[in-house]
């Protein structure tokens, strides 16, 4: 088989589902990267792989090439891609096509009433519902978005990002903790959706209540010098340290030290990577329910802990609840661990892709993808969950595996 994956760029959430899928497909495998990494990305810490991978085409330099790749391969995935240049010829020729997307109302499901939104999404979507074009849901609120636009109809996978997936010896990360502080992480910009302002209220709630702890915020951005004030202002500066920006391997390191993780991102965070691999460090996870790969990887009380976005009574409330209760911390932290290493993984993922698109090439081109869907996990069926019930959706789940 002929799979070809085109995205904008490859990253570290994407290099592990590559290098799984080059294991199983060898030079059947390629990955066309639409434009080079951005400046950005790369201060970050960010690693430009436009070089180092077998398997990595790209496409603003050998235009040709990607373009029959696109064409004559047996399966493509199209994401983070201009609709015209690179997926329409592929469409309007009739072969199959996996389309993997985030959201497309971040901002708020009202925009689906737009009628120039609506042209757009009508061109690049709606009119290859009843196509052999499927779509994978890179987080649980994807569907409920194309729903809206009647896109996909019986049509849509579970899928996500699938960063490096750490074989580690559970026993000692569970033992990792410094004897009498807790200790909880917060990684990533400090942008307004990611809210870093949060952390810090939690820090400034658990010292009010006489908790020993530390928290250690890893990254930076425009809000950078509002985060220090606030943090002087509340007199938390022995109490939370400001990191910088760190490799993603340093992150990682971080998180395997770490007992909480605090996610704290609204609906603008598509995936939020970050916390797969909290998960694989066997953090106890306390995660935003707005974020996408929140529905997907977290079952709330069983392997890891949800608040209500803008709830930051509920936020700090749960906080206290891992703060106070060390064998909680560990058994969230244990169900974490084995949720990645079991099921939410790139070998995982990729066996499933490759499985999936050996049944439609043989003919399996059903509409409801329940009869081609895996149980539970990566290529599974989605729910289509409202964003204003998702909270209350993964409460009643977490309060049905308590009982």
């Amino acid at each position: 088989m002929k799979l070809t994956f085109v995205s904008n760029y490859i990253n570290h959430h994407q290099i592990p589902v590559s290098n799984e899928l080059y294991r199983l497909l060898g030079e059947g495998y390629h990955f066309i990267q639409t434009e080079p990494v951005e400046e950005e990305r790369l201060q970050m810490g960010w690693q430009d792989e436009s070089a180092s991978r077998p398997y990595l085409k790209l496409f603003y330099e050998q235009p040709v090439e990607c373009k029959r790749l696109i064409m004559e391969s047996d399966m493509v995935i199209f994401g983070g891609t201009d609709e015209e240049s690179y997926i329409k010829p592929r469409l309007e020729a009739g072969k199959i096509v996996l389309r993997y997307s985030e959201r497309i109302y971040k901002s708020g499901q009202w925009k689906a009433v737009s009628p120039r939104g609506l042209k757009k999404k009508y061109e690049d979507h709606i009119r290859y519902r009843k196509k052999s074009v499927y779509l994978l849901c890179a987080g649980g609120y994807v569907a409920s978005d194309f729903h809206l636009v009647r896109a996909y109809p019986g049509k849509m996978f579970k899928w996500g990002y699938f960063p490096e997936t750490r074989h580690l010896d559970k026993e000692s990360l569970l033992e990792k903790h410094r004897e009498g502080v807790v200790s909880l992480l917060w990684a990533g910009r400090f942008i307004d959706w990611k809210h870093p302002e949060l952390p810090v209220l939690v820090a400034e709630y658990l010292k009010q209540r006489g908790y020993a702890f530390h928290l250690s915020m890893i990254g930076g951005g425009e809000m950078e010098e509002e985060i220090r004030g606030l943090i002087a202002e509340r007199k938390l500066d022995q109490e939370v340290t400001l990191c910088g920006y760190l490799k993603p391997a340093q992150v990682r390191e971080r998180m395997e030290q770490a007992e909480i993780y605090l996610f704290t991102s609204d609906y603008k965070e598509g995936w939020g990577a970050v916390l797969n691999e909290a998960m694989n460090s066997a953090c106890a996870v306390l995660a935003s329910h707005a974020i996408g790969a929140a529905p997907f990887l977290l079952r709330h009380g069983s392997n890891g802990m949800v608040f209500e976005s803008g709830n930051v009574k509920d936020l700090c409330e749960k906080a206290e609840r891992l703060a106070r209760n060390a064998a909680e911390r560990r058994k969230l932290g244990e169900a974490a661990y084995d949720t990645i290493l079991k099921e939410w993984n790139a070998e995982k993922a990729a066996d499933r892709l490759v499985e999936i698109a050996e049944k439609l090439l043989a003919g399996r081109n059903v509409k409801e993808t329940g009869r081609l869907a895996f149980k539970s996990g990566p290529l599974s069926a989605v729910e289509v969950i409202a964003p204003g019930k998702m909270y209350r959706h993964l409460m009643h789940e977490g309060e049905q595996q308590e009982e």
